[in-house]
Parts: structure tokens; sequence; C-alpha cells
């Protein structure tokens, strides 16, 4: 380890002052568990963080919200994760009380798996349909109408959806909640929900097992993040909003779905089906979950430390990694409410 060395000339005399070295009584460790849908940015978040601060550590495990509820509410992490928040309920579970954060949005985006990589509009009751099991062939003549000029393949289509209690899926199946009233009075909406019974829905863990699956299955179509689709290199659907536009993700489409959604005192708000033009269909916050009462001061310090991390220098990366940034006046909220972590 290096020594900062101070040289002092006092009457003529040399001394030589040795700066205590860092010891390892003070590094502090953080460890989190959740959402897999921010789980790149994160782990970027995180690693540059903890580079910068050196005495730092943060250790991140994107196990699913559902898991990392859990092990929040179990007290066996600092910190968890959860695209789903969480209910008031689960927060009664914890002494002390709970901080929510909203740290960054996404887009959740439907990939798929065809001959020669075309690209696809998805009108609302076809994606509706297929993840209802009513509509399972590429074939399908409500398909081939909203892609004239595609050439689509007489091939079954196999749904990947997610095998693991999931906040992807609770915002997913959110708004085909909102969009379809067969969906709403069926599966309806949560983290875990009764997906139709067919040989042709196919479970995978976590938003990576998702994307890897859609990958290695001809006739494929998921439901995931839009970074895991971007970086898997897979082709994703253009959706109909409720405006009636065909909009991609990873555009403006997402900033324009969040910028009419009002964040309430608890920080704790969805985007259905958001209004306008150029707004994309499935976008949501994504929120960190913290301990307002800590055992421990010093890490409460540090906790506060790498929130303003994440609403400063984090934010910079979240549009490059394929999420949104936070409004300016969300990262005053999140500011403001960040106090409360002692």
């Amino acid at each position: 380890m290096k020594r900062a060395s101070i040289m002092l000339v006092i009457l003529g005399l040399s001394l030589t002052l040795i700066a205590p070295p860092i010891t390892a009584q003070d590094s502090l460790r953080l460890t989190g568990s959740g959402a897999t849908f921010p789980f790149p940015l994160y782990s970027a978040w995180f690693k540059s963080f903890s580079t910068k601060t050196k005495t730092i550590t943060v250790d991140y495990q994107g196990k699913g919200s559902g898991a990392g509820i859990r092990d929040f509410i179990n007290r066996t992490v600092d910190f968890a994760a959860s695209d789903a928040a969480m209910t008031d309920e689960e927060i009664s579970k914890v002494p002390g009380g709970v901080q929510l954060l909203p740290m960054t949005g996404g887009e959740i985006v439907l990939s798929y798996n065809l001959p020669g990589n075309p690209k696809l509009k998805l009108p609302r009751d076809v994606y509706a349909g297929i993840f209802l099991g009513k509509i399972t062939k590429w074939s399908d003549p409500k398909v081939k109408a909203a892609n004239p000029g595609v050439a689509l393949p007489d091939q079954d289509i196999t749904v990947v959806r997610r095998a693991d209690a999931s906040g992807t899926t609770f915002v997913f199946t959110t708004h085909l909640s909102a969009i379809d009233e067969e969906w709403k009075r069926g599966p309806g909406a949560g983290t875990t929900v009764n997906w139709p019974k067919s040989d042709k829905f196919v479970a995978s863990p976590k938003n990576d097992g998702v994307s890897a699956t859609i990958k290695q299955t001809p006739g494929a179509i998921g439901y995931l993040e839009y970074a895991f689709a971007k970086f898997a290199k897979l082709e994703v659907a253009q959706l109909q909003n409720k405006a009636g536009q065909y909009v991609s993700p990873g555009g403006e489409g997402g900033p324009a779905a969040l910028a009419g959604v009002q964040l309430p005192a608890d920080l704790r708000a969805w985007v259905t089906d958001p209004d306008g033009p150029k707004s994309y269909p499935i976008s949501t916050y994504t929120w960190m979950l913290f301990y307002k009462e800590n055992k421990d001061a010093k890490k409460a310090a540090a906790i506060r430390q790498l929130v303003e991390y994440c609403l400063t220098d984090g934010q910079k990366l979240s549009s490059q990694m394929g999420y949104i940034p936070l409004p300016d006046n969300v990262v005053a909220a999140v500011r403001k409410a960040s106090a409360s972590i002692q």
C-alpha cells in the first residue's frame, strides 16, 4: 500500500510524517439483491462507485424483484431493488419503515426469433392475443395484416415468460390488464400470474434467461427489459400505443411515456397505458428499497452517498445503456426523500 509522506523542515531538521494507511476497519461493504430489469445499469453504477470511493464496495445480485423483496424483509441485505416497488402489506413487515426511491426508467420490449429477422409491428390486440394463447401461429391473419410485405412463416409461436416472481412480469401484466379486458379478468396483474396452460409457453428465470431462451428457440417471442434485448442483439417489435401509433423502444418513446407520470409522496407510480402519439406503451420506473432505520450509522451514510452518485454521475450512463434517465424534478424528489435513510 502506498503511504503519503509530508516533509517538514523545522529548525533545520527534516521530519517525515507518515499518513496512516486506510485499514480494513475503515472499509464498508453494502449488499443488495432484487430486480434483474436494471441489473446491467446497476452493475455499472456500483462498480464505478466502488472504484471512485475506494472504501465502499457494493455487491448486488440480480435475483428477481420477488427474491429481492424477500431478502429485504428478512434483513439479509442492506438494500434491494424491485420494478414492482413494494406493496403496503410488504412495507408493514419492515420495522422502522421503508424508503422507496425510483432510480431509473426503462422499457419492456417484445423480442422474437424469426427467419431473416424481419421488423415487426404488433397491434395491441395481437400481442395481448399471443400472450393469452389465442394467436398461436406467426402466419395468423392478424399478424399478417399488421405487417404487409413481410414473409411470415407458418410456424408455431413459442411464448417465453418468466419463471420467477418478477417486477418485469408485474409491469407487463399490469399493462396487458389495462389494454385487454380478457387478460384483466383472466391472468390479471402480478409478479407471478396464472399463464395459459400450453406446451408452447416456456418459463425461464430472470431477464437474461428469457433473452437466452428466445435466442435459442426458433419462433419464440418473449417480454424483457430493452437493455437485455439490445445487448443480446435480439429483434424488438414496434408496439401500437394508446394513440394508435407504432413506436420502437430505445428512442424518445420511453421518456415521453414517463413525462406524464405524477409521483405521489411515497414515490410509487406506474403508467399502465400512456397517452400521447410518441409514447412507448410499456414504460416504467424501477425502485431501490432502503431501510429508514439502519443499525449502522456509517452504512446509512454510505447508502446516502451511493444514492447521490446514482442521481448524478449514474444518470449519465442511463441512456447509453438503454435506460431512461430520471427527469430533473424526479431527481430532486428522490434526493430529498433519501435524507430519511438514517
